[in-house]
């Protein structure tokens, strides 16, 4: 049976099959997935590395400062207890040594705590005598301060809590901060006048106030704060360096997943391997299987064609060779060769299984060209291809593909031919051109369409083309054709999907 296309096709080199995939599984798993936003489907968060990263980062950089602030809050809250404890204590110490005669109040030269002694020490002690009905605070009416205390000016108003309470806050003298506790008492004076009893008594109220400088308050929580949030820091960053070790090493099974589906799906290798997790193993094993059941039904699919077509080769040859056929009978008869050779090709192509095939464009394009180049000697052949460039098919469709377009510009062409092939954002482009006559504009819109014959156009141009349409289609690919500006024919473009 004749062929299709009068391109010369280059003894394919031997190469291991790989094994493809069915069409209607990918479809049906398709067909089951249900839509999800569209910020999950093209987002970082669309990745489950992604997902359990962001996740244990956020744990971490939340987790942490909150810790953080907790203790930090807890820590201030002891020193301030601890702080009312301590000058609760010089209360006491105070009072201890007070004693009232009458209306006066008499205390030593000297404390024990020698800070009381020494000049504006930042610890001082004052007592003051509340005003009758004072609550929480009363104007400053000063008895006796300590030693040193001498050169401040009293404050305008002191804490005045109730006999026998405390209260312990802040105060500012000098516009600096100060804590101060205050604790009101009563003392039991003699009984004063002619009329007085013995046994009366007269009360004698006071209010002793401990103040202290903040300064060593605040560095105390300055040096926590900054000794808590280094040591945080410094455990954030180590726990973030061992969750993304261990999200490393937990997802390396994927990351090998994800290669070997790419190998097999660039045509490097023909099935995933079964050394993973419980969890995956079972998806390679199906994966593996499915690949298996789509070559042998492929290897049978093309056999049968096989068949077919040698079965009607020989009849077909019967008959042409009779003598007595009418010219119109025998080309009745050719067309029927051809449109049975067409219609094999497109049955044996491999478009539905490309996914998991791949074919070095660099390799097949030189094989091509050195063979045309011996063919067409009078033309001069010029490529330039992108040594990573990779078709995502089967290599005879390819072959097909690249052997019409260039025959047919060899045909055309008067001395140049040029094959350029390279990477366009998201699509591989072929761009097939001569410096020939062309195609007539009025059939550029026209030279694809279907059910146009291929012997209506000049010579070279549109023999094979529609084999090529339907491959292009079959690959989801686009086919062009304009007037080339550098050489000034016809040029041809083919773009497919990465």
């Amino acid at each position: 049976m004749s062929e299709t296309s009068s391109y010369p096709t280059p003894e394919p080199e031997p190469k291991p099959k790989p094994k493809p995939e069915s069409q209607a599984e990918i479809k049906a798993g398709a067909a089951r997935t249900p839509p999800r936003a569209s910020w999950l489907k093209t987002g970082v968060l669309n990745s489950l590395k992604a997902r359990l990263i962001v996740s244990a980062l956020l744990l971490i950089l939340l987790l942490l400062p909150a810790i953080g602030i907790t203790l930090n809050d807890a820590f201030k809250q002891q020193v301030t207890n601890a702080a009312r404890n301590e000058l609760s204590a010089y209360v006491y110490s105070v009072l201890a040594v007070a004693e009232v005669d009458g209306d006066k109040l008499l205390m030593p030269e000297q404390l024990l705590e020698n800070q009381f002694n020494l000049l504006q020490s930042g610890l001082y002690a004052i007592i003051s005598k509340p005003e009758p009905g004072a609550v929480h605070e009363s104007k400053t009416d000063m008895l006796w301060h300590s030693n040193s205390f001498l050169g401040l000016e009293p404050p305008t108003s002191l804490p005045a809590p109730a006999i026998g309470q405390g209260q312990f806050g802040r105060l500012a003298l000098a516009d600096k901060p100060y804590l101060i506790y205050s604790f009101s008492a009563s003392f039991a004076g003699d009984a004063q006048g002619d009329d007085a009893l013995p046994s009366q008594a007269r009360n004698f109220p006071i209010t002793v106030h401990i103040i202290k400088d903040m300064a060593d308050f605040e560095r105390q929580n300055l040096l926590f704060t900054h000794k808590l949030w280094t040591s945080l820091l410094v455990i954030m960053l180590f726990l973030i360096i061992v969750q993304l070790v261990w999200l490393l090493w937990t997802l390396k099974p994927l990351a090998k997943f994800k290669r070997e589906l790419a190998e097999v799906e660039q045509g490097k290798a023909m099935q995933l391997s079964t050394s993973y997790p419980r969890e995956l193993q079972a998806v390679a094993r199906q994966l593996n299987t499915l690949l298996d059941t789509e070559q042998h039904q492929r290897k049978r699919y093309r056999n049968a064609l096989a068949d077919l077509a040698h079965s009607l080769k020989t009849p077909l040859a019967v008959i042409q060779s009779q003598t007595d056929l009418s010219k119109s009978s025998c080309e009745q008869v050719a067309a029927i060769n051809r449109i049975i050779g067409h219609q094999l090709k497109r049955a044996q192509s491999a478009a539905g299984a490309s996914w998991h095939l791949g074919v070095t464009v660099a390799a097949l394009a030189d094989k091509l060209l050195r063979t045309l180049g011996k063919i067409y000697p009078q033309v001069g052949l010029q490529s330039h291809i992108d040594p990573q460039a990779q078709f995502r098919g089967d290599e005879a469709d390819l072959a097909e593909l690249l052997g019409n377009l260039l025959d047919n510009a060899c045909k055309a062409a008067s001395k140049r031919v040029s094959l350029d092939v390279a990477y366009e954002g998201d699509r591989l482009v072929f761009t097939i051109e001569d410096d020939g006559p062309g195609v007539p504009q009025a059939q550029e819109s026209q030279i694809f369409e279907r059910g146009i014959r291929a012997d209506s156009y000049h010579q070279g141009h549109g023999i094979g083309l529609a084999i090529v349409r339907d491959l292009v289609d079959s690959y989801q690919g686009q086919l062009s054709l304009a007037r080339s500006a550098r050489l000034g024919g016809a040029k041809f473009s083919l773009s497919f999907k990465r």
